[in-house]
C-alpha cells in the first residue's frame, strides 16, 4: 500500500535501521516507546490486521513467535518483565499488522 507507514519503511522509502530482517518480517524500534525496550515486529506483506490472518500464515505466526523468542533472549529478558503486545480495531493505529515487544520498565500503559 502506497499510504502505509510500515509499507514505506519495509521498502526502505523512510530510512530505518532494522534489529531484524527475513524474507517475511523486519523489526525496528518503535518512533514513541512505551518502554526501555519497544520494538515493532512487522510482516513484510501487508496484512491489515488479526482479522485478516489464515491457515495461510501459519509459518508466519511461528516465524514470528521464533523472532520474539530470539529477541527476549538478545535483550536479556528472559528473567525479567515482558509482554508482546498485538492491537486490533480503533486501538491499531496503523493498519498494518505489527506486534510489540516490550520490555524492562514502562513508559506509560499500552
Amino acid at each position: 500500500m502506497n499510504d502505509c507507514i510500515f509499507c514505506r519503511i519495509i521498502n526502505k522509502e523512510i530510512p530505518k535501521e532494522f534489529d531484524f530482517e527475513s524474507d517475511s518480517l523486519v523489526v525496528f524500534p518503535d518512533i514513541n516507546p512505551s518502554a526501555e525496550l519497544h520494538l515493532l515486529i512487522v510482516p513484510k506483506n501487508h496484512i491489515i490486521g488479526m482479522a485478516d490472518l489464515t491457515r495461510n500464515h501459519g509459518d508466519l505466526l511461528v516465524e514470528i513467535y521464533n523472532v520474539v523468542n530470539k529477541l527476549v533472549k538478545q535483550n536479556n529478558l528472559e528473567e525479567n518483565f515482558y509482554r508482546v503486545v498485538v492491537n486490533g480495531g480503533k486501538a491499531q493505529h496503523v493498519p498494518h499488522l505489527h506486534f510489540h515487544l516490550l520490555g524492562g520498565q514502562w513508559k506509560r500503559m499500552v
